[in-house]
């Protein structure tokens, strides 16, 4: 079950990005990783074409694996452990553990 989805905060825990902040752009559940925005940037040679006249070597973003990220809390603007809280109407509330407040 993924707990983070498309458009959280997330925080990197571990890794050479580590600390660093950043808005999930997709999820990939069967391979359990995220795409993040500017994090994790890798170089790539890019062919020239018609409507990339330039071409040469750009960084794009890869895939980093969910276990090394963290919700980040809009309250406390740290990455935080979050619990999932089911109201009375069915829906699921996702509660920071540190401040209580809404992620």
């Amino acid at each position: 079950m993924l707990k983070i989805k498309k458009n959280d905060n997330v925080e990197v825990i571990s890794g050479k990005d580590k600390g660093k902040k950043g808005r999930v752009l997709a999820i990939f559940p069967s391979e359990n990783k995220a795409l993040i925005e500017n994090i994790n940037l890798v170089k790539k040679a890019q062919r020239r074409t018609q409507q990339n006249q330039k071409g040469g070597i750009v960084s794009i973003e890869s895939p980093i694996q969910m276990s090394k990220l963290m919700l980040v809390c809009k309250q406390c603007n740290k990455g935080v452990r979050f619990k999932t809280n089911v109201l009375k109407d069915k829906s699921k509330l996702r509660e920071c553990k540190r401040c209580g407040a809404a992620v």
